[in-house]
């Protein structure tokens, strides 16, 4: 596995997808087989991503919407899907984020139905941020989050 890292490592770096700093700091890492930088245990590159840094962006890809209507929804479940069958991580992190937003979504719409409910729907909004941002965060980290007060939908 070693060897078809180092391979796709170098593509990368020719295509010029990464600078020499992050090739040489990936190469020592594969040699010295720390991290998933890439395909460890058989996964695939993620779009030239490293696996955290792929997954920080499905989590922050939510926050497109406010820019695009639906797109905060549409892309996070694009990522997911193209990448869920070759990647168990991502397919984890992707049910997360689904089920994160559709929970939100209906608490919202329950909130919204009463006048004193909206006060308190975009507090749950102003959250629902902050926990995309953590969730962002511990990804990039290498760790799995569960944003909470979610319905789990998928499973």
């Amino acid at each position: 596995m070693k060897y078809e890292d180092l391979k796709i490592l170098d593509e990368l770096r020719e295509k010029g997808s990464i600078s020499e700093e992050e090739y040489q700091r990936e190469k020592e890492r594969i040699l010295n087989d720390q991290g998933n930088s890439f395909s460890n245990a058989g996964k695939q590159p993620l779009f030239g991503l490293t696996e955290n840094t792929y997954l920080m962006l499905m989590h922050l890809t939510q926050f497109v919407g406010v820019i695009v209507a639906l797109l905060g929804f549409i892309v996070p479940i694009l990522m997911w899907t193209t990448n869920k069958d070759t990647n168990a991580n991502v397919d984890k992190h992707g049910k997360n984020i689904l089920n994160a937003m559709i929970s939100y979504v209906i608490y919202a719409a329950v909130l919204c139905i009463t006048l004193i409910g909206i006060p308190v729907a975009i507090v749950l909004g102003v959250l629902y941020a902050v926990f995309v941002v953590i969730a962002s965060v511990k990804a990039n980290n290498g760790e799995y989050w569960k944003y909470p007060f979610t319905i789990q939908f998928f499973k």
